[in-house]
């Protein structure tokens, strides 16, 4: 199969809504319809193929090669979903880049500050803090997806200290 993205799917892509996650966005970018379902998994993971069936599903996505999905085993699509990779170094470096992004002073702090950080006590401590000034300084929507996409890559253990509200 040949994933291809559909006129919803473009239209999306071309919208940058809230549509899609993350990861579903990277994954539709990628059907081209010149990439095979096995190329797409080397690239998105092991659970691309149930990322591609959702895709597929809400109509994103087109299978190409219809005789292709026939053979295919239907296993892989109807299994449980993968638990996605967790890492701290991960959501360190999404936040690291995050507040490159942002022109202003305090990013640029909270920057040197989570880049310092090393013990991971100290990382959680920065990435809270970076969460906690993020609004003042974008979208409330980007910051919710700045936190969603932080629920993604934060290992559990660290879920609800980083995400917490500070309190008032």
């Amino acid at each position: 199969m040949h994933p291809l993205k559909t006129e919803r799917g473009r239209t999306v892509l071309q919208t940058h809504g809230n549509a899609l996650d993350l990861r579903q966005r990277r994954a539709l970018i990628l059907c081209d319809g010149k990439r095979s379902l096995a190329e797409l998994g080397g690239m998105l993971g092991d659970d691309a193929a149930a990322l591609i069936a959702q895709l597929q599903r809400e109509g994103y996505v087109l299978a190409e090669d219809a005789a292709a999905t026939s053979t295919a085993p239907a296993a892989p699509v109807a299994a449980a979903p993968v638990e996605r990779r967790r890492s701290m170094v991960a959501a360190r470096i999404y936040v690291l880049d995050i507040l490159a992004l942002q022109r202003n002073p305090t990013a640029a702090q909270l920057h040197k500050l989570l880049q310092a950080a090393r013990a991971e006590a100290d990382t959680v401590s920065a990435l809270k803090l970076a969460l906690s000034h993020l609004p003042a300084m974008t979208s409330d929507g980007y910051t919710q997806r700045v936190r969603g996409r932080l629920q993604e890559v934060l290992p559990e253990a660290h879920l609800a200290a980083v995400l917490a509200p500070l309190p008032a």
